[in-house]
């Protein structure tokens, strides 16, 4: 190697330790912001209204990115697998009342994640269409199962489930601030979980076998293992995403709250946001959240309000998504975050260039 290739190589060592400085410093700030400031500076409305729906959307986004951006499984079932933690982690809190709450809600992902392991089968034979067809599936037939069913819903005449209480370790979140630390814990641990597993061994399978998994299956990945692997882990994701859905934010939902619609809205996060990123999931789920909170203040303070009909200004939220999602594919198809990525990168090149 000349001596000019090793300075450049010194010189791309330093650059990248200083840009992880600066990342870990970004990420420290932002979980000061989440545990501290906003619950303790902040109105309720932000925290319960705007950061929470955030938060929790953003992490079943995570989930689903995983299957499909990281692995390459198309689904359109991730509501049903969100609605399998609810009602089971509901049940677990309500038939076993010494059950601690963080043990039923492991149970509820649990089972949510055996679901989406059950209706993963299909992928061992099938790809891409067909294989969202089998998830599918899954949607429909989740609405139904909880529905029809009384047992699942303790036979309330409204369908709806709660959660029966919010002690753990002999403290009660049940106020609005216990429920927002709770989806801020839940939420850092299931992506720290979820950062390490994609930067793991088992995170490169499933890159691999969205590569080509007839290729993988020849250098000696486990195609079989990945599959099902993934399926159980996103599935387990969404299922917690949905107890906090449920609980944490409602607290009260019945079967229909987890409708195709919000498997589409899960679907729409994580390509505005960025296949095949973590944080981009995040921030496809904010571009969703406020959307519409900006355009009724944009609206309210021009004075459209007074001349556009709602169910119009509702449609044109829809036009916009629709919009954005046509543009990302055909312009930038890795989405915001890559978007972002590649500012940042200028930033720092422009920063060690000064």
């Amino acid at each position: 190697m000349k001596t000019g290739d090793k300075n450049l190589v010194a010189e791309f060592g330093r650059f990248k330790i200083s840009e992880r400085f600066i990342k870990t410093i970004y990420l420290f700030t932002i979980l000061i912001l989440l545990f501290f400031v906003i619950p303790l500076y902040t109105s309720e409305y932000w925290m319960r209204a705007i950061i929470m729906p955030t938060l929790i959307l953003g992490l079943a986004g995570l989930g689903l990115n995983l299957l499909f951006g990281y692995a390459g499984q198309a689904s359109l079932g991730t509501a049903a697998f969100m609605a399998v933690g609810a009602f089971v982690a509901f049940n677990l809190m309500y038939r076993i009342e010494w059950l601690p709450l963080p043990i039923a809600y492991l149970g509820g992902g649990v089972a949510a994640g055996l679901a989406g392991l059950l209706f993963g089968l299909p992928s061992l034979r099938i790809k891409g269409f067909y294989l969202i067809a089998s998830t599918l599936t899954a949607q429909f037939l989740s609405i139904w199962f909880f529905t029809n069913f009384g047992w699942f819903y303790n036979y309330n005449p409204s369908l709806t489930i709660s959660a029966t209480n919010w002690v753990i370790f002999g403290i009660d979140f049940s106020s609005p601030k216990g429920r927002y630390w709770i989806v801020v814990f839940t939420t850092t641990v299931l992506t720290w979980f979820a950062y390490n597993i994609v930067h793991s061994k088992t995170g490169r399978n499933w890159m691999a076998v969205r590569d080509m998994d007839t290729a993988a299956a020849v250098i000696g990945v486990p195609v079989v293992r990945a599959k099902l692997s993934v399926f159980f882990v996103s599935s387990f994701i969404c299922g917690i995403a949905g107890i906090l859905w449920a609980f944490a934010y409602l607290g009260a939902i019945d079967a229909t709250g987890f409708s195709l619609d919000k498997s589409f809205q899960l679907l729409f996060i994580i390509i505005i946001g960025g296949l095949g990123s973590i944080y981009g999931s995040y921030i496809g789920s904010a571009f969703i959240i406020l959307t519409p909170i900006l355009l009724n203040i944009l609206t309210k303070n021009t004075g459209l309000d007074q001349i556009i009909d709602q169910a119009f200004l509702s449609n044109m939220q829809k036009v916009l998504f629709g919009a954005l999602i046509i543009f990302l594919l055909i312009r930038q198809p890795e989405g915001v975050m890559r978007i972002i990525s590649l500012w940042w990168i200028r930033l720092i090149k422009r920063q060690k260039s000064n």
